[in-house]
């Protein structure tokens, strides 16, 4: 009998406990938690660790535990507490209420009003006051999804970043907490104390501070100002290197370049490949391959197909070097001035003026460029050579020319003839872009062709003196004054000699002269026997970086 009764028990807990798995196969499926394909697979469950108040109604709502005061739930290394929930168990899911805070170890805490948890994704869903914290920075949004997967937040509806030095705004954004990468769009306005960033779309590091341009995008810093829609800017030092023809703007100068390279705090920029500076007040302009900007001692160089464009006077001058300079001395006081200085095949042209050196400098406290080495000016159909020609201007127009040394100066009159005059010194007035007066001073050399009332050649004058003035009229030569004993010999046209025709430092030269504002980039040298004499002559000082930092 009491075998029997063993039996009996034994064969009723079977059936107890297939019920019980049948049930929970049952729910399982339901729930849509365990498939044929999944069953395998070991399921990561949300563990209930606290509650004042535990409620369960089977029969109305069997899906759902509510759950009332101080609540807190697990989920592997996610720990979650709030005022009151809805668990899910079967769902492994939680609807949070009240003071809701989710934490990661010391590494990651998450706020807000209300949460929406699954445990099977992965995913939560804060919404209302929500705070995501993390080492580096905090996130402040209304609404925050957040995917433990990826360690990835983001918000849609408008929200706030900040770190120790930023804070930055966006309509739309993302979060990485464990790379610290972040991706905002719309309407992104980063704000710094030491400046102001505006753009469309942006990448932000809250651990290294750096900030990737990926669409158009204004930084403005003091003075300067930066326009790039590729790049990346470092906010803890403010240096950005900029792509894709970004600008960097300082005061009333715009510098645009394949690509930049700019330092705020040391107010250095660098810039490489088709760069064009504008200087809208002066109203000129340099361009060239390779560019170096101090702005803080307001000092420039471009080399590398360098060109000078000067249009303040509606007739552009176009000017190539090997190497163009801008240079401020005794910046910070009274007598603040500065040079530019090119280096090394100078070739200029404006449709009034052409003129060819191997350097040249220009300074500002008389107005005065000087040009070195074998310099050629030439002024409608007038030549000027010498060993050095200085251009005193006004206003950027020429007002008068000082020829020094080996000093000749040639007109055309036909193919062949050429009024010609030479000395030690020589000094040139212009009037309306037009040489008006000339002075010629020491060992003066005259081959002169006057004219007749029709304006025909009626033979060649020559003459020696010490001293010669001459007049101008039509851009020609109209008179010749030697006020001093000289000694001279009139041969008509038909009897001039050929070894009297030119004197003895003649050479016009034409292949030489630059015909257009293209034709700068193209060096003609003299031709061999035709340089000046081999006398040691000034040149313009080279400057140095160090130079830049001059007070």
């Amino acid at each position: 009998m009491r075998g029997l009764k063993n039996i009996i028990l034994i064969i009723t807990m079977l059936c107890g406990s297939l019920c019980a798995y049948a049930q929970v196969a049952a729910d399982s499926v339901k729930a849509g938690a365990v498939s044929s394909d999944t069953a395998s697979v070991k399921r990561n469950y949300v563990h209930l660790l606290h509650a004042d108040v535990t409620k369960y109604d089977k029969k109305s709502n069997p899906d759902v535990w509510v759950l009332v005061g101080d609540v807190a739930f697990r989920h592997d290394s996610m720990y979650m507490y709030c005022d009151s929930a809805y668990f899910y168990n079967r769902k492994n899911a939680l609807k949070a209420f009240g003071d809701v805070r989710m934490e990661q170890g010391d590494t990651l805490f998450l706020y807000g009003d209300y949460l929406e948890y699954d445990g099977d994704a992965n995913m939560a869903r804060v919404r209302n006051n929500v705070r995501l914290e993390d080492k580096s920075s905090v996130l402040e949004t209304d609404s925050l999804d957040y995917n433990r997967n990826l360690n990835l937040g983001y918000y849609f509806g408008g929200g706030t970043l900040y770190d120790d030095n930023s804070t930055l705004d966006s309509e739309w954004g993302e979060y990485n907490t464990v790379t610290k990468e972040a991706v905002f769009r719309h309407d992104v306005d980063l704000q710094n104390p030491q400046f102001l960033m505006a753009s469309d779309t942006l990448h932000y590091n809250t651990g290294s501070n750096l900030a990737k341009i990926v669409g158009p995008t204004y930084i403005r810093s003091g003075a300067n100002r930066i326009y790039s829609e590729l790049g990346y800017y470092n906010t803890n030092n403010r240096q950005a290197t900029l792509l894709n023809r970004s600008v960097v703007s300082n005061g009333n100068r715009d510098v645009t370049a394949d690509s930049l390279f700019s330092d705020e705090l040391s107010g250095v920029s660098k810039a490489f490949g088709n760069i064009l500076l504008t200087d809208t007040v002066n109203r000129n302009m340099l361009s060239g391959e390779y560019g170096y900007f101090d702005n803080l001692h307001d000092s420039l160089y471009i080399t590398d197909m360098a060109l000078a464009v000067d249009y303040s006077q509606g007739d552009s001058l176009f000017l190539h070097a090997d190497t163009i300079w801008m240079v401020s001395l005794n910046s910070g006081t009274d007598s603040l001035y500065r040079q530019i200085r090119a280096y090394n095949k100078v070739r200029a042209f404006r449709s009034d003026i052409q003129a060819v050196c191997d350097s040249l400098i220009f300074d500002s406290r008389d107005s005065c460029m000087t040009m070195y080495k074998d310099p050629i000016l030439w002024n409608n159909g007038q030549q000027l050579v010498g060993e050095e020609i200085k251009m005193y201007m006004d206003s950027s127009s020429i007002d008068w020319v000082h020829v020094i040394n080996q000093s000749l100066f040639a007109e055309k009159m036909d193919s062949v003839n050429f009024n010609q005059i030479n000395g030690k010194e020589m000094k040139f007035f212009f009037k309306d872009k037009k040489l008006n007066e000339m002075q010629v001073i020491g060992g003066v050399n005259v081959i002169y062709f006057p004219l007749d009332d029709d304006s025909t050649m009626i033979g060649m004058n020559t003459t020696l003196a010490g001293k010669l003035v001459g007049t101008m009229k039509d851009g020609k030569v109209h008179k010749l004054v030697i006020p001093t004993k000289s000694s001279g010999i009139f041969f008509p046209m038909t009897q001039i000699p050929d070894d009297k025709r030119y004197l003895s430092n003649f050479v016009w030269f034409d292949y030489v002269r630059p015909i257009s504002r293209d034709d700068v980039f193209y060096w003609r040298g003299k031709r061999k026997g035709q340089e000046l004499k081999k006398i040691k002559r000034a040149a313009v000082p080279l400057p140095t970086l160090d130079k830049f930092k001059q007070k």
